[in-house]
């Protein structure tokens, strides 16, 4: 029987594949939106000092409201104008964040339930560690024998153990070891023992975040386009396609972009393909990425993503469900980047390289 494996050299991880030809693709995403309400405020403001000269002017909650005796309506108008006007740069800035938001009461059953799915979703994300690490960042890191891994909850892995590393490809330099340390969790120069894999344990509030519990790590569903003009997502592909390809490599630029709220996010990436771009889509995807919603912060992390089926039923992000086996001890998927590069600064970056293995078994 032929076994095909395709792997991750800067993570030394193992994804089972189906294919045999694939398009490669690198892409850079920066949805970085900004939207300024400041001047439509400061006319609003303008406008109504106008209209109510010699009139008493009182404070509220640092919001100034111009009283006139035309009408009582006018100054409670100005309140609202100003307030809507003060939280409109949050409220619209991501239209997803506004509708998630908009008619939510809260029903205690419904949120005990919540929390109850929630943690039982942890018991199985996180596994019991020889050793637990405090990042600068906030992160837990644990160090989770190479066995007990999500990835072994598989039907198709369970009782089995990590595979060692297959050779580079002909022309590579040898792995050997990770001299550079160039993630947060590591400064301290505590690293996980041999047998063991560093995992960032995910929280109750990273769960919480997520715009749906049962998809928690996985993308949104929606069609995947080759080009640059998918709707609200803004992006630059540069791709080569139409041959059989083995492997691809990639040295990518980190930056730290800001992004408006929890609900977007930029990302760089090196993307494996294989299959059309319908139902019957495959990837292997590996770059960095910020994404408040994922992580809860704005930090530049390394991250993983497969899918067998176009993002609906299959894949996720890191190690956040079974089928991606990591043998690297040294490196954390999901991790914190540092340094990052700077502009007229300092420039960092992270060489990837993923090839497909071939094994007579």
């Amino acid at each position: 029987m032929v076994i095909m494996y395709w792997i991750l050299d800067l993570v030394g991880a193992v994804f089972s594949w189906t294919k045999t030809s694939s398009n490669i693709i690198w892409c850079c995403l920066d949805d970085n939106r900004r939207r300024q309400y400041q001047q439509r405020t400061q006319q609003q403001q303008q406008q109504q000092m106008d209209s109510t000269k010699a009139t008493k002017q009182e404070n509220f909650s640092g919001m100034a409201c111009s009283w006139s005796k035309i009408s009582p309506i006018i100054p409670i108008l100005v309140c609202f104008l100003l307030v809507v006007s003060s939280i409109c740069p949050v409220a619209h800035a991501s239209k997803i964040s506004g509708d998630r938001t908009a008619n939510q009461t809260f029903n205690p059953e419904q949120e005990l339930k919540k929390l109850n799915i929630i943690r039982d979703r942890l018991k199985k994300i996180n596994k019991p560690a020889v050793k637990t690490i405090q990042s600068p960042d906030g992160d837990l890191i644990d160090c989770v024998l190479s066995h007990h891994q999500p990835a072994f909850d598989h039907p198709q892995l369970k009782g089995q153990k990590p595979l060692d590393p297959p050779e580079r490809p002909k022309g590579q330099k040898p792995p050997g070891m990770v001299t550079e340390n160039f993630q947060r969790w590591t400064m301290s120069g505590t690293l996980c023992p041999e047998g063991t894999i560093p995992i960032r344990r995910t929280r109750e509030q990273d769960m919480m975040r997520a715009s749906s519990v049962k998809r928690f790590g996985r993308k949104l569903r929606r069609h995947v386009r080759r080009d640059s003009s998918s709707n609200g997502h803004e992006h630059a592909v540069g791709y080569v396609s139409g041959d059989q390809y083995y492997g691809a490599k990639a040295s990518i630029n980190v930056w730290a972009p800001r992004v408006v709220n929890q609900y977007e996010f930029s990302l760089s990436q090196m993307w494996v393909i294989s299959g059309s771009f319908g139902d019957d889509l495959n990837t292997i995807e590996a770059g960095w990425q910020v994404s408040p919603e994922l992580y809860g912060d704005n930090y530049p992390r390394f991250f993983t993503y497969w899918t067998t089926d176009a993002y609906q039923a299959t894949g996720c992000y890191n190690l956040l469900c079974s089928g991606f086996v990591q043998t690297n001890s040294r490196i954390a998927i999901g991790a914190a980047i540092s340094p990052t590069s700077s502009y007229n600064g300092g420039q960092f970056d992270i060489s990837l390289l993923i090839w497909k293995f071939l094994s007579n078994h």
